[in-house]
C-alpha cells in the first residue's frame, strides 16, 4: 500500500450520528401514526417544546455528527 492510502477504520462520530437519525426517525414515525400529520404539524409549529421539535434537533445533530465523521484527519506517521 502506498503512504497516500487512507484507511478510515472505525468512526465513532458517524455511528453516533446514525443513532441520532434512527432515534429521531422512530419518534417522528410514531407521532405520525398516533396523531396524524395535521396534529404533528400543529405540535411542530406551536410555542411549546414538543417531541417533534426535539426530533428535528436530533436530526440536525445527527447530520452534523455524520459530516464531522467524514472529515479527513492526518494519519500519524
Amino acid at each position: 500500500m502506498s503512504h497516500e492510502y487512507y484507511r478510515r477504520g472505525r468512526n465513532w462520530y458517524t455511528a453516533m450520528g446514525a443513532l441520532f437519525l434512527i432515534m429521531a426517525g422512530i419518534v417522528i414515525v410514531r407521532q405520525l401514526l398516533i396523531w396524524g400529520p395535521d396534529f404533528m404539524t400543529d405540535f411542530l409549529l406551536n410555542d411549546e417544546i414538543t417531541n417533534e421539535k426535539i426530533s428535528v434537533g436530533m436530526i440536525g445533530v445527527g447530520v452534523f455528527m455524520i459530516a464531522l465523521g467524514f472529515v479527513r484527519h492526518e494519519q500519524p506517521r
